[in-house]
């Protein structure tokens, strides 16, 4: 409906469907009014998800979001959320997309409570790789990441640049490069599992 004005396309829609009440549309308004329904229709589909992105940015809870979606549960306001946004990994239905959100959430679960059980080995692997020296400019920006994720509570925060660091780490450090490989191979084993359990309890 681009340079369409939504509210004047409304009023146009409600004359028609009142002369069509009263017996006085022709054919072509009345496809003229359905095809603009269709348009109108399409917009307001685009804002919610818009909308509901912003009440959450400012402040506002999936509970307090549920009677404003006219659903009955914080869990139906996030489910209809999910099922308007756009898929970034290729589902291509509504329900495809709450299932991949689920997913990722649980195997982020997963991955977090490895990481606090394995939390000194983590922190001694990513101590020796950040203070390896000699490093190429890529390599040294993913060491100075490392770095300054160990400075934070939550290992898990140690991941993503470990694994960052791993195809720079060659020669000398093909062993800490090795230990890297087991530690992503060992995450994304868990996202699958963690992603399994929850659908056989759905």
């Amino acid at each position: 409906m681009d340079g369409t004005d939504p509210a004047g396309e409304l009023r146009h829609i409600h004359e028609v469907v009142a002369g069509a009440r009263a017996g006085a549309a022709d054919r072509d308004q009345l496809l003229t009014a359905l095809s603009g329904l269709r348009l109108l229709r399409d917009e307001l589909a685009s804002w919610e998800p818009e909308l509901i992105t912003a009440a959450r940015a400012a402040g506002a809870s999936w509970v307090a979001l549920a009677p404003a979606l006219g659903v009955a549960s914080r869990q139906a306001a996030e489910r209809r959320y999910l099922r308007l946004q756009p898929s970034h990994t290729g589902e291509t239905t509504g329900e495809g997309r709450v299932d991949a959100e689920r997913d990722r959430r649980a195997g982020d679960r997963a991955v977090a409570d490895w990481a606090r059980r394995n939390s000194a080995i983590l922190r001694r692997i990513a101590g020796q790789v950040s203070a390896l020296d000699g490093l190429g400019p890529a390599a040294q920006e993913s060491a100075d990441r490392i770095g300054a994720a160990l400075g934070d509570d939550d290992p898990a925060t140690l991941l993503p640049p470990l694994a960052a660091a791993q195809p720079h780490l060659t020669g000398p450090h093909a062993q800490l490069a090795e230990e890297l490989g087991e530690i992503s191979a060992r995450t994304d084993q868990l996202r699958r599992d963690a992603a399994g359990h929850r659908r056989s309890r759905d």
